[in-house]
């Protein structure tokens, strides 16, 4: 791994596993953990940096100057993009979905002071984005330029995912993860032995596709994961009032912040199928926080 990028990983917190202590958990003999993967870093938390990392290594390997990628304006990639780019002293170029906003989002605001120039793409044009998968891919990259596709969804994205597995040292019967591109849900379905089962949950309405594309990435057929679809609240972003109150009365017992797009909805989905006793007595669950808590300024 290249030098800048190891001296940045030098600046992170180490690996931290909590126990989640809760009367409900009790009566129902659920043990539950949490990998905190949003204490990583200030700023680059959670599974951003595990997916970004490799790539980078990748990037400056191939003498790329420029990144180049794609988000929403609140996206957690970017804005980790951004700040890396920063950090090493490469330049970053963000494709943003829709208009240009009259005011710039917190999210967009630290991107441009962190030096990324911000182009925004029609939400059609957006989706034509998301067929070009491979870092040289996208047409009419300039010498020099790195095409990091959203969310980081590429194969070497999962070997720094695979270093989160690692990190967790405790047995577990169940490993949970909230899925976006699913990329972190696959890294994970890679590492874990065979024994352990992988749950993931798809943040947005009409998620069913994933799960071929997580089959089609797997180096070899696996079946001891699955995505759950039914806690999406209304699609990726959409909230609701009983989302939110379980959410405050989350932080309140357990001091464990949560965002609302991703791991928010996790949570609340663990508790819900504790409840209809979708785990069994005596299992042992780790639930991965994947960070992403700057996108809560997203939210009043």
């Amino acid at each position: 791994m290249h030098l800048e990028l190891i001296k940045l990983e030098k600046t992170f917190n180490a690996s931290i596993l909590t126990k989640i202590n809760d009367l409900l958990l009790a009566q129902y003999q659920i043990e539950l953990w949490m990998k905190r993967d949003d204490l990583l870093h200030p700023v680059i938390s959670g599974n951003k940096w595990r997916k970004l990392k490799y790539i980078i290594d990748h990037a400056l390997s191939s003498g790329a100057d420029t990144l180049v990628s794609m988000g929403g304006a609140y996206s957690n990639h970017l804005h980790a993009l951004a700040y890396v780019g920063k950090v090493l002293g490469l330049k970053t170029i963000g494709l943003v979905r829709g208009e240009q906003p009259e005011t710039l989002t917190p999210t967009l605001q630290d991107m441009k002071n962190w030096g990324m120039e911000l182009e925004f793409v029609s939400r059609a044009d957006y989706r034509l984005l998301r067929q070009y998968k491979n870092w040289h891919d996208l047409p009419g990259l300039k010498p020099r330029q790195y095409w990091v596709p959203e969310g980081g969804a590429q194969t070497l994205a999962l070997k720094g995912v695979a270093e989160l597995v690692a990190e967790i040292g405790i047995p577990c019967d169940t490993l949970c993860v909230p899925c976006g591109t699913a990329t972190t849900l696959t890294g994970i379905i890679e590492a874990v032995p065979q024994q352990m089962s992988v749950l993931g949950f798809a943040a947005f309405k009409h998620a069913d596709y994933l799960t071929a594309e997580v089959d089609a990435v797997l180096s070899q057929s696996r079946n001891n994961w699955q995505i759950n679809l039914g806690y999406h609240f209304g699609g990726f972003a959409k909230i609701n009032l009983e989302l939110s109150a379980f959410i405050e009365d989350f932080e309140l017992k357990t001091t464990i912040p949560l965002d609302l797009v991703y791991t928010g909805k996790m949570m609340y989905a663990i508790y819900d199928l504790i409840q209809k006793h979708y785990f069994k007595p005596g299992e042992r669950i780790i639930a991965v926080h994947t960070g992403g808590l700057q996108g809560k300024r997203g939210f009043s």
